[in-house]
């Protein structure tokens, strides 16, 4: 499996996660460097998992907008054992995640906002197109040059659609799941909206909202308390801290629209949403947080099994 379809030579593995790892591949056709993501086993059986990722690909491949990474490709790799494992070939964005950059502490206010605000962009085009992203994290936003990249359509969705998978499972990432999400609702693009004002709170503060520590507390009986206030933050203008108090409501319907969040972001900045962005490198830790945060600014999305914390139902 060096060569996927006989055009993508895979590299070297630049990540991996709970359901996929990512190649950096070079194209022998075009003769460019993409990156390929590879899927693991369905939980739905290997025909319908292929079908599913093919369509997820579809809709990921018409978003065409400066703050997504572009989906180029789709294919199946046969294994030894005969199985085939999708993969999906996509524009291979060059920098630094934003979980990289969180380990050294808050970005300064003016920098959450921009890379939140360009989060929104992103979103506001998935949601035009009816596709919730549904994983919304920092390891899923790359800083490059040219400005924010959103990565990792691979769990997306069409809006309103049921959840398909197992009874007891929901496909995300802990720390960004809006309630909703973990009593199996119907994905809708507020369940994206909740994750952005997870991700613009721990941008501003270098920690979640929630006092927990660890997934079990988070999940586990009482789990989904309210939200903590914003601290008090130097320079942070009121609109964008109560935009992230509206987006981290329990009540969908309480939360704004990607396109809203996206044009408020930016006007608080005075920029325009796809203004450039020059990439850095990762700082230091400035300041200690739980390693549990810290883990959950870059671990693998996963398949929760929310049976397992049967006394603390969303709400």
């Amino acid at each position: 499996m060096r060569t996927l379809g006989g055009r993508y030579e895979l590299e070297r593995r630049v990540g991996i996660g709970g359901m996929s790892e990512v190649w950096r591949a070079h194209d022998l056709v075009l003769d460019r460097t993409v990156a390929v993501k590879l899927i693991s086993p369905g939980l739905d059986g290997e025909a319908t998992s292929v079908e599913r990722i093919r369509a997820e690909a579809r809709s990921a491949a018409r978003l065409v907008h400066p703050n997504v990474a572009s989906v180029h490709d789709f294919g199946t790799a046969a294994l030894p054992d005969g199985r085939a494992v999708p993969y999906i070939v996509m524009e291979l964005a060059e920098g630094e995640t934003l979980a990289a950059h969180l380990r050294g502490g808050p970005l300064d206010w003016r920098i959450a906002v921009r890379v939140c605000a360009e989060v929104s962009a992103a979103l506001a085009a998935a949601h035009a197109h009816g596709i919730v992203h549904r994983d919304v994290k920092p390891a899923n936003v790359i800083l490059t040059p040219a400005g924010v990249k959103v990565l990792d359509f691979g769990i997306a969705t069409p809006a309103g659609a049921p959840d398909h998978t197992p009874d007891g499972i929901v496909v995300g990432t802990p720390a960004y799941l809006a309630p909703e999400q973990l009593d199996r609702q119907p994905a809708t693009p507020a369940a994206d909206m909740y994750a952005l004002g997870v991700l613009l709170y721990y941008c501003l503060t270098g920690r979640l909202p929630y006092a927990a520590d660890t997934t079990t507390q988070l999940l586990g009986s009482g789990r989904r308390r309210p939200p903590e206030p914003l601290p008090e933050i130097d320079g942070l203008p009121a609109e964008a801290a109560d935009l992230c108090r509206r987006c981290l409501a329990t009540d969908p319907t309480g939360r704004p629209s990607s396109l809203m969040a996206a044009l408020l972001l930016a006007e608080v900045v005075d920029a325009r949403v796809y203004v450039p962005m020059v990439a850095t490198a990762p700082r230091q830790r400035r300041v200690p947080v739980s390693p549990w945060t810290d883990r959950a600014a870059a671990e693998a999305t996963e398949a929760i099994a929310v049976d397992a914390y049967p006394t603390g139902r969303a709400g």
